[in-house]
């Protein structure tokens, strides 16, 4: 038979009803009851990370175009993050909003899992790979996860628009350079950055935690959305160094990406997202 490409309405169509095919199962496995076994984890380590950044790179530079073309979105919501908040007189957010964005990275990076979980078993990964995870059965389980990173980072601007209003009066910057300096030099900035930082610690934490491996298990075994959230806090618990190390990683990473107007973002991304799929497969024993 011969095969075409199709415009991407008519894929997207298929694409949707494929989910939609998918929606009775995805209700009867959301809870996960019909899983009799749980994943075993195994202790990871520094090796199992340096091997994990190691397999990203080396699926980044296999897909470098669509990768980046794939995750060019996220400079630019970050860009337009940043965009609102100096026009409209949202300056004491930007930090939160920026910073706090990253707590949607294990999300967004589902279609960089599948992506790699495609090369892995041999095929030659593309872009569309990424967008086929909505005809995935965890389909309905991952939606759920993701909109709890929404809260997630709803709850932290909620948080730290907070902090700000009792350590500062809640009062408009008049300028970004005097809101520096307010912050840098006064007792109230500093409560700020305090305060700001220990709970945006707190916020990452729960969120490294609770999805450390639960994204790419719900893609690769037909779990439920529990049993993945469970596993994820069983490897954090087995593994806490090494998961605080990842975290670490993964900060540091979109904290030099960001340097560069966020525009190296579109490179710590990617590689980022790769090797959480390859952590993922250090940390969780095949069946």
């Amino acid at each position: 038979m011969v095969q075409t490409i199709g415009n991407p309405l008519s894929w997207t169509a298929k694409s949707l009803a494929g989910a939609g095919a998918h929606v009775a199962h995805m209700t009867e496995t959301l809870g996960g009851d019909h899983v009799t076994a749980r994943p075993r984890v195994r202790r990871i380590g520094m090796a199992d990370i340096r091997t994990a950044l190691r397999r990203g790179v080396e699926d980044f530079e296999a897909m470098r175009s669509d990768v980046i073309f794939l995750c060019i979105v996220y400079p630019i919501v970050g860009l337009a993050l940043s965009w609102m908040a100096f026009h409209e007189s949202m300056l004491p957010m930007i930090f939160p909003l920026v910073s706090g964005f990253a707590l949607l990275g294990p999300g967004a990076a589902v279609g960089l899992y599948q992506m790699s979980r495609k090369r892995e078993a041999g095929g030659k990964a593309g872009w569309a790979d990424a967008f086929r995870v909505i005809g995935e059965p965890a389909f309905g389980a991952i939606i759920v996860l993701g909109l709890f990173l929404i809260a997630t980072f709803v709850t932290w601007l909620l948080v730290a628009d907070g902090i700000y209003g009792l350590t500062m009066g809640g009062k408009v910057p008049a300028s970004a350079s005097g809101f520096l300096h307010d912050v840098l030099t006064t007792t109230g900035g500093h409560a700020l950055i305090v305060l700001g930082v220990i709970s945006g610690f707190v916020f990452a934490a729960v969120v490294l935690v609770v999805s450390v491996v639960s994204f790419p298990l719900l893609l690769d075994r037909d779990v439920g959305l529990p049993v993945a959230v469970v596993t994820s806090v069983e490897v954090a618990r087995q593994s806490p160094e090494a998961v605080a190390v990842w975290g670490g990683i993964v900060a540091g990473g979109l904290v030099l990406g960001a340097i560069p107007a966020l525009l190296g973002l579109v490179v710590v991304v990617p590689i980022l997202g790769h090797a959480t799929w390859h952590l993922y497969r250090a940390a969780v024993i095949p069946e």
